[in-house]
């Protein structure tokens, strides 16, 4: 068995090596940049007036916004179909939340028959349960927050490895509802994520976006790693209670303490609003 502190040092070593290819492809994109004074000017102009009006747009507290929303890059390569994961009993106390099997984490080096999966696959993934609860996921996550079109979800799945909480809904939910659900992101705490090596970064730890079909099993559903709650209305008391038990949860959460952002816009997206303190770095992921 893979003791607590090997777990630790993998997640570093992770994010260590994720942060030494953003660092490689910041100095490249510098190096560009400086090879024309014309230019820089130019694209200082344009990102000044981006944030001023996507912050004057979105008005939020706390997190970097804008109206210039970036949807999530889409996997591809080999499909995936997740293997049949086995329903468990649920022990938050909160009523009507679905629990499922996550035997085996922290990781244990085996694969036990049942359990959500947590390997890492290239391309879309056909997932077991709708809205995903966990399983197969894309490597790279996606940088958290609000979203008001359908993200990937083998990106997204990958946010709640990390310890988010993905709110799904119809996507003809009624634009006065879909208010009260950004509201509610909105009041979420930020959670510091210093450790991760980024000095004053935080994010709330809480994804947002409309499902891309009429298939959801409610009109709202809040999922976390082997947890799901489903409910009609946007102001269901059981949503805060839901997060405040998964969300970052030391005891829930599989790779507790890593980063729900930090990844270039281009693959991880910018949220429309309620995203992370500090604005994610430019360009794709390698």
């Amino acid at each position: 068995m893979v003791s607590k502190a090997e777990q630790a040092a993998r997640r570093r070593a992770k994010v260590e090596e994720f942060q030494r290819q953003q660092a490689a492809t910041e100095r490249r994109r510098l190096l560009l940049i400086l090879g024309g004074a014309v230019v820089t000017v130019a694209i200082v102009v344009v990102i000044f007036v981006s944030t001023i009006s996507g912050n004057d747009a979105a008005g939020t507290k706390g997190g970097a916004a804008t109206s210039d929303q970036i949807v999530p890059a889409a996997v591809s390569g080999s499909s995936t179909t997740q293997k049949k994961t086995d329903r468990a009993t649920d022990d938050s106390g909160i009523d009507g939340v679905l629990a499922w099997d996550t035997t085996g984490w922290p990781g244990d080096g085996q694969d036990h028959a049942g359990a959500l999966e947590h390997s890492h696959v290239a391309g879309p993934v056909s997932y077991d349960i709708l809205p995903p609860v966990g399983g197969p996921h894309d490597a790279v996550w996606m940088n958290a927050g609000v979203y008001t079109k359908p993200v990937p979800t083998e990106r997204a799945v990958h946010n709640l490895e990390h310890g988010a909480v993905w709110i799904t809904y119809d996507p003809d939910l009624p634009k006065a509802t879909v208010a009260k659900l950004t509201a509610f992101v909105t009041k979420q705490s930020m959670i510091d994520e210093a450790e991760q090596g980024v000095t004053g970064q935080a994010n709330r730890y809480v994804d947002l976006s409309p499902w891309a079909e009429d298939d959801l099993p409610s009109k709202i559903v809040i999922s976390a790693w082997g947890h799901q709650l489903r409910v009609d209305s946007a102001t269901d008391p059981r949503l805060q209670r839901f997060v405040d038990t998964f969300r970052h949860s030391q005891k829930y959460t599989p790779e507790y303490g890593a980063a729900v952002d930090g990844i270039p816009i281009q693959t991880g997206g910018r949220p429309a609003t309620d995203g992370s303190r500090k604005p994610n770095p430019a360009g794709s992921a390698q």
